[in-house]
C-alpha cells in the first residue's frame, strides 16, 4: 500500500527526516505519534504529494485512492446530506450519466455498476455517519452555510468517511468533535477495513482504532505492534534494555582500549594489541538514550474556602429572555470537587461554563458564591485573543504589573516558560505553547476553581499526561469539558450530564456512559434500517437458513482453529525474542565472533518480522470474528 524508503526531508538547516523507511501494507491501521512539532503533518503532506522529498521516495499503488479530510470547510448552499453524497464521486457520475445515456448498453453497464457499488444505500450511510458525528436526522437537509466553522469540518470529516478511500489520512480529527462523537469514531474507526493513518493525541482512540503505532522521533519512524499502552511499554522497556546495552559496550570499549594501551608497545602483545584495534573498529556502537525533556505543569494552590464555593438554586440561563438553555438548575461545588460536564455539544455545555465563570448572568434563581472566590477560566478560543507581538512575559506583566518579576518569571517556570523562552513573542509559540500561557494567566491569582473548556485540543500526549498530574495534585475545584475519554476518567470524580436543557448528576462512569451512547447508537442503527429498508421479513425456506448457519458456524471453528494456532505461535515468537534480545544484552555477547553477532542479528530480526506479520494475520482473523458475532 505505502511505502516510505531512505527519505530525507529538510525544512532550511532543519531535518525532520533522515533516511526513514517504513512500510503500511493493505488493511494495517496505524496511528502516528511523536511530538508536537516533530513532523507529523509534514508526513501527510509528503504522502499527498503537496511536499516532495529531498531524498528518497514515497511510493503508493496508484491504483488505490487517498482519503483525508480538506483544509477547506463545506459552506454551500447543498444540504448537509448532499455534501456527504457527492463525495463518493463515482456515484455522483454514474447518476449523472443515466439521466442522459442513451445507449442500452451503456445502461446497462451503469446500472449493474450502481448496484456493485451499492449505491441504493448510499444516503442511508451517509445519514449513519453523520448521525454519528452528531447531525440528528432532522437537520441533515438544512445547508452546510448555516453551520459554525467547527460543526462544518465535521461535516467534511463525515464526507471523507462516506467516500470509503482505499488509504484514509486522519489528522487530529477529533479536535472538532464533542465525547459523543469521539466515542462513535473510535468505534467507526475500529470497524474501517480500508488502510488507516491517523495522527491523533487521544490515547483511547489509539488503543481502540488501531493495530501499530509509528513513532517519529529523532527524524526516523519506528514500527510497534497493538495499541498506544502497548506501545508505551515496549518502548519503554526497549530503552531500558538500549541503555543498559550501551552502558555495557561502553565498559567492554574502555577494556578493550585499556588492553591496546598497555600492550601495543610490547612485541610479544604486539599481534593481539592490533587484533583488539581491529575489535574496536568492527564494534557498532550502541546509540546511547537521550530522552527530551518532558513538560510539567504546577498549578499554584488556592487558599481554603468554607464550603460550598457555588449553590445553584433552581437556576434557568440562556442567551435571549424568555429562551433558556438551561432550566432549574440545583446543584452546588465544593473545594474538593471534580467534575466533568457531559453530552453533545450544543446542549449546554459552554454556556453553563461561561455561567460558572461570571460571563453569563441567571435570568431564574439564584446563584451564591463565596465571597473571597476566585474563578480561573480556559476557554476554547481564548488563545485568539492573545497580543501576537506580545512577549510571553509582557502577557502575564500586564495582568500584575505591581508584582516583581523575578516572582512572574518564576510562575512562568510552572508551565515551562524558562528563562529566554518567557521572552519568546506569542506569533512564534506552538499551539501547546499557547495553551500553556493560558494556563499560566488562569491560574495566577491562585484560583478556588479552574474551569477548563477542551484544555487538550492543542496538547501532544505527553503535555496531556502532564495536565493530568497537575490537576490531580491541585487542591482547588476542577469543572472539566473534554473530548479526552483517558483526561476525563482520570481527573473527573463525579459527572455532570447536559442534556434536554437540564443539568443534572450522572450516576456512574464514564464507561457506564460510553455503554449507553453506544446502546443508544445500536437502536438508531436498527431503525434507520428500518427506515430505509422496511420491516424485515421472515424467511419462508427454513432449510436454506439451517444450511447457511451450519456454514457459518464452520467457517467461524475454523477460522477459531487458525487464530488459536496464531496465537500460541505469536507467544512462540515472543519468547524467542526475549530469550535472544537477553543473551544480546550480555558483556559475554560481545565475546562472540563478528559472524556470530551478525548472525544473532540477522534472527533476532527475522523473529521479529515473523512476530509482526503473525499478529497482524492474527488481528485481522479476530476483526473476522468479532464481524460474525455482531
Amino acid at each position: 500500500m505505502l511505502h516510505i524508503n531512505n527519505m530525507t526531508f529538510r525544512i532550511g538547516a532543519r531535518s525532520l527526516y533522515q533516511n526513514a523507511t517504513i512500510a503500511i501494507p493493505d488493511g494495517q491501521k496505524v496511528g502516528l505519534v511523536g511530538r508536537n512539532g516533530t513532523g507529523k503533518t509534514t508526513l501527510f503532506r509528503l504522502i499527498l504529494g503537496a511536499s516532495t522529498p529531498d531524498e528518497g521516495s514515497i511510493n503508493i499503488n496508484p491504483k488505490h485512492k487517498i482519503g483525508t479530510v480538506t483544509q477547506e470547510a463545506p459552506a454551500g448552499p447543498e444540504s448537509l446530506l448532499e455534501t456527504v453524497l457527492a463525495a463518493d464521486v463515482e456515484r455522483s457520475s454514474l447518476l449523472l450519466e443515466a439521466e442522459i445515456a442513451t445507449d442500452p448498453n451503456r445502461i446497462s453497464d451503469i446500472h449493474i455498476r450502481l448496484a456493485d457499488i451499492k449505491a441504493e444505500t448510499a444516503p442511508a450511510r451517509a445519514a449513519t455517519i453523520l448521525s454519528g458525528l452528531g447531525f440528528a436526522h432532522t437537520i441533515q437537509n438544512r445547508p452546510c452555510s448555516e453551520f459554525s466553522g467547527g460543526w462544518r469540518m465535521r461535516v467534511a470529516l463525515a464526507a471523507t468517511l462516506f467516500a470509503e478511500p482505499d488509504l484514509l489520512l486522519l489528522d487530529e480529527p477529533t479536535n472538532h468533535l464533542d465525547l459523543e462523537a469521539v466515542l462513535w469514531l473510535e468505534n467507526f474507526l475500529k470497524r474501517w477495513r480500508g488502510t488507516l493513518l491517523v495522527i491523533s493525541h487521544e490515547r483511547t482512540l489509539l488503543n481502540k482504532s488501531v493495530d501499530h503505532i509509528i513513532h517519529l522521533e529523532n527524524c526516523n519512524l519506528t514500527r510497534y505492534t497493538g495499541g498506544y499502552d502497548f506501545f508505551e511499554k515496549t518502548r519503554r522497556e526497549r530503552l531500558v534494555l538500549q541503555s543498559k546495552m550501551a552502558a555495557r559496550q561502553t565498559a567492554e570499549r574502555q577494556r578493550i582500549q585499556s588492553f591496546v594501551d598497555r600492550f601495543r608497545a610490547k612485541a610479544n602483545k604486539a599481534r593481539q594489541a592490533q587484533s583488539r584495534v581491529k575489535m574496536l573498529e568492527r564494534m557498532e556502537p550502541i546509540a546511547s538514550v537521550i530522552e527530551e525533556k518532558t513538560i510539567s505543569f504546577q498549578f499554584p494552590h488556592p487558599p481554603l474556602l468554607s464550603p460550598p464555593l457555588i449553590a445553584l438554586n433552581k437556576i434557568s440561563v440562556g442567551y435571549e429572555p424568555g429562551n433558556p438553555i438551561l432550566q432549574d438548575v440545583d446543584l452546588r461545588i465544593d473545594m474538593d470537587d471534580r467534575i466533568a460536564l457531559i453530552g453533545a455539544n450544543g446542549n449546554g455545555k459552554s454556556t453553563m461554563m461561561k455561567m460558572l465563570a461570571g460571563r453569563l448572568m441567571p435570568e431564574v434563581g439564584k446563584l451564591v458564591k463565596s465571597k473571597k472566590l476566585k474563578i480561573g477560566y480556559f476557554a476554547q478560543h481564548q488563545s485568539e485573543e492573545l497580543n501576537p507581538d506580545g512577549s510571553v512575559f509582557d502577557h502575564i506583566s500586564e495582568r500584575q504589573p505591581m508584582e516583581p518579576p523575578a516572582r512572574l518569571r518564576g510562575h512562568l517556570g510552572r508551565f515551562g516558560f524558562i528563562q529566554e523562552r518567557a521572552d519568546t513573542k506569542v506569533e512564534n509559540l506552538s499551539g501547546g505553547e499557547k495553551a500553556r500561557l493560558l494556563f499560566a494567566l488562569m491560574s495566577l491569582e491562585k484560583p478556588h476553581i479552574m474551569l477548563l473548556d477542551e484544555p487538550t485540543n492543542h496538547l501532544d500526549i505527553d503535555s496531556r499526561e502532564a495536565l493530568v498530574e497537575a490537576l490531580n495534585f491541585y487542591e482547588g475545584a476542577v469543572i472539566l469539558v473534554s473530548h479526552d475519554v483517558h483526561l476525563v476518567s482520570l481527573v473527573a470524580d463525579n459527572l455532570w450530564l447536559v442534556d434536554d436543557g437540564k443539568c443534572k448528576i450522572f450516576d456512574g462512569s464514564i464507561n457506564e456512559y460510553e455503554k449507553i451512547l453506544l446502546e443508544k447508537r445500536s437502536v438508531e442503527k436498527t431503525n434507520e434500517k428500518i427506515r430505509s429498508e422496511g420491516p424485515v421479513r421472515p424467511k419462508e425456506n427454513k432449510k436454506e437458513q439451517r444450511r447457511l448457519r451450519a456454514e457459518k458456524r464452520a467457517e467461524t471453528a475454523n477460522l477459531k482453529k487458525t487464530a488459536s494456532f496464531a496465537e500460541k505461535k505469536i507467544e512462540k515468537l515472543t519468547v524467542d525474542i526475549k530469550n535472544l534480545e537477553e543473551k544480546m544484552s550480555k558483556a559475554a555477547f560481545y565475546t562472540s565472533t563478528p559472524d556470530e553477532i551478525s548472525e544473532s542479528q540477522r534472527i533476532l530480526g527475522g523473529l521479529k518480522k515473523n512476530l509482526s506479520s503473525t499478529e497482524a494475520s492474527w488481528l485481522k482473523m479476530h476483526d473476522t470474528l468479532d464481524a460474525n458475532e455482531d
